[in-house]
């Protein structure tokens, strides 16, 4: 079952976005030759009658892609040239591109708001609900009802943003900026106590967040759009401490990790799949913002070049490029899938 989950839920987050670009590639009339979910060999394929486009699925479910005409092929003298991508404007082409990113993102708005709607909204404030005794947090001025703001001078306002400050910063003493219910704000020194079970060392600074939650249509529509927007910041500042090393690359999962992390997300509940499959509409939708080749965002970058020039980029030099960069990639993406086994299976 869990291969299953798997499957079902990188696919559903596949397909949201390269049916953003296959949908405006035709309003733009460009000739699309292929709409695969997947990769590797073809197990199914499709061509509808009056359809250029051959519908695939394919062995391995780790991807897929929408393949133009003009897109990676300089010249494909056997497409008129009024059906090629470089013939099309500028915002029909950054339209096409753009729209796999922007899908992913409407889609996790929409189950966001779904599971705001059928199973209430929690509350994202960084509020204390309660300080556990026998911690050294219990010695200081922070009690339920404080809102924590900072960690380590860093904002911790939201509990997304929160949890991610105290997973950059596991097992260290913290300095808590905390809004008291006065309004006061005071900074607090709190070092956490190691506790070890089952082999497994964890590090706990003895207070539990306020989990409310909140009913109705507005609540759940707000919800959606504020959630996107929240994992999206908490995104960005992963990226960022990657770079200064304040994370480590081993902290992220490829298919591997997030096969394993399906796996324990199923026995949580169906709501709680979906809620993965959310999460990584707006994981996949940031990551191929990003300037780089091979992905949605390099290719974007491009076009603001273009735009900047007044001309295209050589189309040889743009496709060698992302071909590198594609490389790159899955040279990252092994090192990821080896970092993975290894935690998995020899940790």
């Amino acid at each position: 079952m869990t291969l299953i989950y798997f499957i079902l839920v990188l696919g559903v987050t596949v397909l949201v976005h390269e049916f953003g670009h296959f949908l405006f590639a035709k309003r733009a009339g460009i000739y699309v030759y292929e709409f695969s979910i997947g990769m590797g060999p073809k197990l199914l394929s499709k061509r509808r009658k009056n359809d250029e486009t051959e519908y695939c699925l394919r062995l391995l479910p780790i991807g897929g892609f929408v393949q133009m005409a003009g897109e990676e092929i300089e010249e494909d003298e056997k497409i008129p040239k009024n059906k090629r991508m470089q013939s099309k404007t500028w915002m029909q082409r950054f339209l096409t591109i753009v729209a796999g990113v922007l899908f992913n993102f409407i889609f996790a708005i929409l189950l966001f708001f779904i599971i705001g709607l059928f199973y209430g909204v929690p509350q994202n404030k960084s509020i204390i609900a309660s300080v556990e005794p026998n911690y050294p947090i219990a010695e200081t001025n922070v009690r339920a009802g404080d809102q924590i703001l900072k960690i380590n001078g860093k904002n911790a306002k939201s509990q997304d943003m929160l949890l991610l400050q105290m997973q950059v910063e596991t097992g260290k003493e913290l300095t808590i900026q905390v809004k008291h219910e006065d309004g006061t704000i005071e900074n607090v020194k709190v070092k956490p106590k190691e506790v070890k079970q089952d082999g497994v060392t964890s590090y706990v600074y003895g207070f539990a967040l306020d989990n409310q939650v909140e009913h109705g249509f507005f609540a759940a529509l707000k919800y959606g759009f504020v959630k996107t927007y929240n994992l999206l910041l908490q995104m960005i500042f992963i990226i960022f401490y990657l770079c200064t090393g304040a994370l480590e690359l081993s902290s992220l999962s490829g298919p591997v990790g997030i096969y394993t992390i399906v796996g324990e997300t199923a026995k949580a509940g169906l709501i709680n799949l979906v809620y993965l499959v959310a999460y990584l509409c707006v994981n996949v939708g940031f990551i191929n913002l990003l300037p780089i080749p091979a992905f949605d965002g390099g290719r974007i970058l491009f076009l603001i070049i273009e735009k900047i020039k007044g001309k295209p980029v050589d189309a040889k030099v743009e496709n060698t490029i992302h071909s590198i960069g594609f490389l790159l990639l899955m040279a990252l993406m092994i090192l990821i899938t080896y970092n993975d086994i290894v935690r998995i299976f020899f940790h």
